[in-house]
């Protein structure tokens, strides 16, 4: 069973100390990024009905597998990952948007809401990703942007800052329209900045929910339609969606042991075993490895002319690997002067921790001070001299 593993280091202190852990494939660090040649090595084998897939690694964004993964087609109801994104960037939760008719009745997927009826953003965005409620979307995109198309606009703004070459949005719902498309790369991509947001995250994991009824003491019971969440272990989401142009649509996302997977498919006609399939070959070919957690590599350093004698210096974020289920040796080390000089703020960077596989660096971490250290202020002769002859007086 896959496992996720932290290297646990004793050091003494040196100006470089060695350690060991398994191979890797690739790191992944808020402070620092492995080399990139390694990074493009993996790929799994899978076999998938879908017109068009593409399996990716959350984290970092890389591609485990694809097919056809760049064309543009249709996205149907997975189009309100985008709408949730959006809706949440652009407005607070505890919004209250009243029904616009023009949400009333809405084709496909409702929640039969009613004209001037009253839910807070939070309330439709649990409508809009549980039950994919279609008249949900457009009374987001009015609530938030004024209608439909204002609203859509944002959405392509988004997609821009996403860097999304083969992405258009026409509304927030996905009901089928020429101009309203995607791709499976692209599409993977809108899932992981959605699975960056807390909230998406819980509700695209979330089974069931009850939000209000019209004002009255009923509550509408809000059922997921991804089954993966109850087919898979591990499963956190995202969206299904369907239309007749379309075909069946799906975007998942699944953790085990510190590897977090998002796999895509368009017009799959067997979409559920075509995610399992993926997320098993994925968890299967590369395993999460944990180097060092935040300040485990900790090392107290001597500090020269300062007014204190000593420093301790640590990696300032977690460094964190992918390997592949077959690898070799990785060898690391830690780079540290064997005493500073004071004078430094807090933060500075004095030194690393560097990782290599067959002789290349494939992971790094700066280690920098956790406190500032003041140079040792000297008395001054001259005012110390006429001091004691006044005082001797």
């Amino acid at each position: 069973m896959k496992h996720r593993l932290f290297c646990c280091l004793a050091f003494a202190l040196s100006a470089v100390i060695l350690f060991s852990c398994p191979g890797v494939l690739f790191s992944i660090s808020a402070q620092e990024v492995a080399s990139e040649g390694l990074i493009a090595d993996i790929r799994v084998g899978v076999s998938v009905s879908a017109r068009a897939a593409i399996l990716m690694e959350e984290t970092s964004g890389t591609v485990l597998f694809e097919q056809n993964a760049d064309a543009r087609l249709p996205m149907a109801s997975t189009t309100k990952i985008m709408t949730a994104l959006v809706a949440l960037e652009n407005a607070a939760l505890d919004l209250v948007i009243t029904t616009p008719k023009e949400a009333v009745g809405t084709e496909g997927s409702s929640i039969y809401l009613f004209e001037g009826e009253a839910l807070t953003l939070e309330e439709l965005l649990w409508a809009l990703l549980l039950a994919s409620a279609n008249d949900a979307a457009v009374a987001i995109a009015y609530g938030v942007s004024g209608g439909v198309k204002p609203f859509a606009a944002l959405m392509n703004e988004k997609a821009e800052e996403l860097g999304l070459e083969n992405t258009h949005f026409v509304n927030p719902h996905g009901l089928d329209d020429p101009e309203h498309y995607t791709s499976a790369h692209d599409l993977a991509k809108i899932a992981r900045a959605a699975l960056a947001n807390p909230l998406i995250r819980e509700m695209t994991s979330t089974r069931k929910k009850t939000i209000p009824h019209n004002g009255t003491d009923g509550v509408r019971l809000l059922v997921n339609h991804n089954k993966l969440l109850r087919m898979y272990e591990g499963a956190i989401g995202v969206k299904t969606g369907f239309t007749k142009r379309s075909g069946r649509c799906l975007v998942s996302a699944a953790e085990r042991a510190g590897l977090s997977l998002i796999a895509v498919t368009l017009d799959a006609p067997n979409d559920w075993n075509d995610h399992r399939s993926m997320l098993d070959a994925g968890f299967a070919a590369i395993d999460a490895l944990g180097l060092a957690k935040e300040q485990e590599l900790a090392q107290t350093v001597p500090v020269v002319g300062g007014v204190s004698d000593t420093v301790i210096v640590s990696n300032p974020a977690p460094v964190y690997l992918l390997l592949p289920s077959a690898h070799g040796e990785l060898t690391g080390i830690i780079e540290l002067p064997r005493f500073l000089y004071a004078g430094f703020p807090e933060g500075k960077t004095v030194g690393r921790a560097v990782w290599y596989l067959d002789g290349e660096i494939v992971a790094q971490t700066p280690l920098t001070v956790q406190t500032a250290v003041e140079k040792q202020k000297r008395p001054n002769l001259f005012v110390s001299f006429w001091n004691k002859l006044f005082h001797k007086s």
